[in-house]
């Protein structure tokens, strides 16, 4: 987890400024780049640097919301092999699925308390997403 980079999006600048001091507060040395939306996203991934290891998508948003996003990051040659977290306050079985068909690679409904969100990301970032195979059995984050 040194020296790692997240593209993180949501149109909730509450969100925003609350998931910035979450991984703030995490003991390793990460980058954090935030976007207000999905076309901000995807323009910031097209155009590096940096690149992202990890991606945190939000899926209610204006404009591109995270199921456009995720549905152009999976169908471009290029980027489709970076980790795309789906981070929403949703968890709602048909939605969940639906972003693992997309081709999300992890579901986190987003925690209330502040510790649990550290928790969260914390958890995401130690995941071996190389080896990691999403599966109805641990594609969601439990708590």
């Amino acid at each position: 987890m040194t020296d790692f980079t997240i593209f993180y999006t949501d149109d909730d600048e509450d969100d925003l400024s609350i998931f910035t001091d979450a991984v703030e507060s995490l003991p390793k040395k990460i980058q954090l780049q935030t976007y207000s939306g999905g076309e901000k996203l995807l323009n910031a991934i097209y155009n590096p640097p940096p690149t992202p290891h990890i991606v945190f998508l939000d899926l209610n948003m204006p404009g591109k919301n995270g199921f456009d996003v995720l549905t152009e990051l999976r169908s471009s040659e290029m980027k489709n092999d970076i980790p795309v977290i789906i981070f929403s306050t949703s968890n709602e079985p048909s939605i969940i699925e639906r972003c693992r068909a997309l081709g999300a690679n992890y579901f986190i409904t987003k925690p209330v308390l502040m510790k649990d969100i550290v928790k969260s990301i914390e958890h995401a970032l130690e995941i071996d997403w190389e080896k990691f195979n999403p599966t109805d059995k641990n594609f969601v984050y439990k708590t």
